[in-house]
């Protein structure tokens, strides 16, 4: 519920004025050939059929013909052409279209450069002209056509745009939709003449568009936070969404800060997160020259990583773990780095320990305690990464278990996913579009199983599509329908369509999930295009019910995401989902108004819509990587990490060995999970360590219990095993708030491995709530 707040006199004539001016939507690609003119038409079309007037007005040559056959039933208003050198252009006839004054005109392409002598200087010029007369515009532009983009896109793929807009344009427009395809996807296209002109000098390699892709993603993702952030405010919500990350790096002034930076920045990089750094010092104090050196260091090292600095007072030292948290909150801070404490137990004792009175203080926010390698291992710096010999490597002879998995790979069916933020986006609507293109150039494609739940315009689209026939299961007295998988095999078609890959099958089935019936098609020879929604994405459990307050039961591995050969997302915002939700276009109309105020609320959407967009871009570049690591927008890998999670079964132990994932993953790393017994367990106990087990493997760790003579050795057990598995990182949860009384019969695990797992970086990773919540 928003609050009851009145607004001020400046926002009530903003809203009134804004009652008098069009509506902008923006459709942006990673290139041209990425289907934003299709959209674009096809947005048109809906509007058209709701009964709004709309025309086109500028649309750049489509080179497809159902794109041409689009566009035959608009109105279109004809475009001023003149001629630059040999190369023809056209500007808006901003006089005819003021004159036709229609609801909606579509313009394409918006980064154009008019000719002299027109009315504004370019085309964004113009479109903010028809806003404010009350014209709404659909409009499209690529990626690395906004300005601050297009340097990084040049930097990355050498690719240089003939015009661009500013870089607060998306900020401009109401609506911001991204059109995501495939490299593969726009590499065929390619092949087959689909990309435009402005699009052929640098982009078909592969990992061009990769690059440009993920920027496409991140930018998008970047102008969602922004939002989510916004709502969280209106709604008076306090702490990080869960969403993105925002790292924290505490830094004094001496030689080992630029240390604790420079790891901020890999944790950033990675994580695809901002990177704030904080020094508190007394401001009675006077600077010596060599802190003055040093903070000169540190400030420019933040500004060359792209972080924030800042210097705040500080009267004492037994202030700061206060004001560090404090400053933490202010600023959504998802994880604090700072130095392990190198104050012996009786220091600790006598003088407190800055370390235990942050992790006393901290909520919802994780802490990264690093491991003084100079001291350790006589490192000053982190080590750089060993280039991969590319041209080399290509000359190199397979190994036979190289030959046997390449082999493999070959054999196996090619997989397609399409993943949404939720139910309604139009994954299938998409999957089904994709067959009949399919069909229509000769392949044969089935469906094995679609789920329409009753939508009018899903159903359309399966037109003459075949249908493989499902299996009759008897359960419990009812006969249920599945995919027949064997049936499909039999058949062997080209294509199948799968949908939900997230389904969990009736008991008695040969397998117990849909995802492990695609991987029996692909391991067949049979191509799969497959339908998810992020939420199902395993690592993201934790993340998804942090935002929505919904535990998803239905999960998929993240390593059949990996094993897809392409992932596209389907993109809506919150607020057309919601109106297909008004329209009985998503469920039953008689659910509608459940659903809108429980997991389809405008929150849960927009932390939904951001979370796809991040994890899609991660794919993104992590397949990047694969390719080519010199290549990769979140910087090297420095080192070799071996990441180790500690858990038990009282405590929330999946979502730390779900967290041990991400990081392990992000970092190439191997990891493992260990649970010490300090007791006799329990039968549910027993049945938990079960569950943590089967999740590990599921996620590709290695799951290790050891047996401790009594509690009191837990931590010592615990620290022997990560020794002997050469962890370079020890992940474990923030100990729970419990009384003096317990803490003296039961100890603090968490405190004694503050002492004695110095040589290793630890995460304590925090116990956070529900908070995007009202």
């Amino acid at each position: 519920m928003a609050p009851l707040k009145r607004k001020t006199p400046e926002e009530l004539l903003l809203s009134m004025a804004k009652l008098h001016h069009g509506r902008l939507k923006i459709l942006i690609g990673a290139v041209s050939g990425s289907g934003k003119t299709y959209y674009l038409l096809r947005e048109g079309m809906r509007l058209k059929q709701a009964g709004i007037d709309v025309v086109l007005s500028e649309m750049n040559d489509p080179q497809n013909e159902e794109t041409l056959q689009l566009a035959k039933p608009f109105e279109q208003v004809p475009c001023i052409g003149w001629r630059e050198g040999c190369i023809e252009q056209a500007d808006l006839d901003l006089e005819a279209i003021t004159l036709r004054n229609a609801e909606v005109v579509l313009i394409d392409g918006l980064a154009h450069l008019n000719r002299r002598g027109a009315r504004f200087r370019t085309r964004l010029e113009d479109v903010q002209y028809l806003i404010g007369i009350g014209i709404s515009v659909i409009t499209t532009i690529n990626v690395y056509e906004l300005a601050g983009v297009d340097e990084i896109a040049w930097k990355w793929t050498g690719i240089r745009p003939d015009c661009t807009v500013p870089a607060h344009t998306l900020e401009l427009a109401d609506e911001v939709i991204l059109i995501d395809v495939s490299p593969e996807t726009l590499l065929k296209r390619f092949e087959e003449g689909l990309l435009g002109v402005h699009s052929s000098r640098a982009i078909p390699l592969r990992g061009n568009l990769a690059v440009l892709r993920e920027l496409s993603l991140r930018l998008v993702a970047e102008g969602v936070n922004e939002s989510l952030e916004k709502h969280r405010g209106e709604l008076g919500l306090t702490g990080p969404s869960g969403i993105s990350e925002r790292i924290l790096v505490t830094a004094q002034y001496h030689w080992n800060s630029s240390l604790y930076v420079r790891r901020g920045q890999q944790i950033a990089k990675r994580l695809n997160g901002d990177i704030l750094v904080v020094s508190f010092i007394d401001p009675a104090k006077k600077l010596s020259k060599e802190e003055q050196a040093f903070k000169a260091a540190i400030r420019k090292l933040t500004n060359k990583v792209g972080g924030v600095f800042q210097e705040l007072p500080l009267a004492h030292r037994r202030y700061l773990p206060a004001a560090l948290v404090c400053y933490a909150e202010q600023h959504q801070v998802t994880r604090i780095i700072m130095g392990h404490s190198k104050q012996s137990s009786w220091q600790q004792l006598w003088q407190g320990s800055i370390v235990d009175s942050v992790l006393r203080n901290l909520s919802q926010i994780d802490l990264f305690l690093m491991a003084d390698r100079a001291e350790l291992e006589g490192e000053r710096v982190l080590p750089v990464k060993n280039r991969r010999d590319s041209q080399t490597a290509l000359f190199r002879r397979f190994s036979q278990l190289e030959r046997e998995q390449q082999a493999e790979t070959i054999r196996r069916g090619h997989f397609s996913l399409y993943i949404g933020a939720a139910p309604g986006v139009g994954k299938t609507y998409r999957m089904l579009s994709e067959a009949n293109l399919l069909r229509q150039k000769g392949i044969d494609v089935i469906i094995g199983i679609v789920e329409t739940h009753g939508r009018e315009e899903t159903k359309k689209q399966i037109g003459e599509l075949p249908k493989a026939d499902l299996l009759a299961v008897h359960y419990r007295g009812t006969v249920l329908e599945e995919m027949d998988t064997e049936a499909i095999i039999r058949r062997n078609p080209e294509v199948v369509l799968v949908d939900e890959l997230a389904h969990t099958n009736v008991p008695g089935s040969i397998r117990k999930k849909r995802y492990e019936d695609v991987i029996h098609l692909l391991e067949h020879g049979i191509a799969v295009i497959s339908t998810m929604n992020v939420q199902h994405i395993e690592s993201l459990n934790d993340a998804v019910e942090q935002v929505t307050g919904v535990r998803v039961r239905e999960t998929v591995p993240d390593a059949i995401i990996r094993l897809a050969d392409q992932v596209e997302l389907i993109d809506v915002t919150p607020q057309m989902l919601q109106q297909r939700m008004r329209d009985g276009k998503i469920y039953a109309r008689d659910k509608v108004e459940q659903a809108l105020g429980a997991f389809f609320t405008t929150g849960n959407l927009i932390a939904l819509r951001e979370l796809a967009l991040r994890e899609l871009a991660d794919d993104v570049d992590e397949r990047l990587e694969s390719w080519d690591r010199n290549q990769t927008l979140r910087g090297p890998l420095h080192r070799k990490e071996v990441i180790f999670v500690g858990v038990d079964t009282r405590g929330d132990a999946e979502r730390l060995i779900r967290r041990g994932f991400r990081i392990a993953y992000r970092l190439k790393a191997q990891w493992h999970v260990h649970h010490v017994q300090g007791e006799a367990l329990t039968n549910e106990a027993k049945a938990k360590q079960e569950v943590l087990m089967r999740l590990t493997e599921r996620l590709g760790g290695i799951f290790e219990i050891s047996k401790a003579e009594s509690r009191a050795h837990i931590a010592g057990t615990l620290l022997t095993a990560a020794n002997r598995a050469k962890a370079t990182q020890l992940i474990i949860g923030q100990p729970s708030q419990r009384g003096w009384r317990q803490l003296m019969l039961r100890g603090n695990i968490v405190k004694e491995l503050l002492q004695t797992a110095r040589h290793l970086d630890m995460l304590v990773v925090a116990n956070r709530n529900v908070t995007l919540r009202p």
